[in-house]
């Protein structure tokens, strides 16, 4: 089983404060979810170190 921890930021498309429940695996993960709010793709890429959610990138995912 997972663990999982909610993470905030900015969506880069409507800029509204929004949310993302990633999971905390080691190494790099990459995926694309939807704004809860404007409904365009964002794409996240992050990792854990030191038992920390770590944004590495986090874009549009259309351009």
């Amino acid at each position: 089983m997972y663990n999982e921890e909610e993470v905030f930021f900015q969506c880069p498309y409507c800029f509204e404060q929004i949310s993302f429940v990633l999971e905390t695996e080691y190494g790099e993960q990459s995926y694309i979810e939807d704004c809860e709010v404007c409904c365009r793709p964002i794409e996240i890429t992050y990792s854990l170190e030191n038992e920390a959610i770590k944004i590495l990138r986090l874009e549009r995912a259309n351009g």
